[in-house]
């Protein structure tokens, strides 16, 4: 039970991120993630480059979850949690 509701954090979060990211790059607010930042680019459409990694991000949360590694999930969620709130953070910094 406490797995499941780790990997439905873990989804909430990837889309909280997805959204987060692209109102912040609608901004003009640069993608701070060298990783992204490379996917966005090596694709034609940068939002293509960031589905792809969400894509594996959510590869990633499944594969932990099925493996029963719910102290890993608990521990990506917080960092996911954090990503989002610099995102949020960016966001209002770049309106002033």
């Amino acid at each position: 039970m406490v797995l499941n509701q780790l990997l439905l954090q873990y989804a909430y979060l990837q889309v909280l991120d997805l959204l987060t990211t692209l109102a912040f790059l609608l901004h003009g607010v640069r993608e701070g993630n060298p990783l992204v930042r490379l996917m966005m680019h090596a694709t034609t459409n940068p939002l293509n480059g960031l589905l792809l990694v969400k894509l594996f991000a959510a590869g990633l949360g499944l594969y932990c979850w099925r493996l029963g590694r719910g102290k890993l999930l608990a521990r990506i969620n917080i960092v996911f949690a954090l990503v989002v709130a610099w995102n949020l953070a960016a966001l209002i910094l770049a309106s002033f």
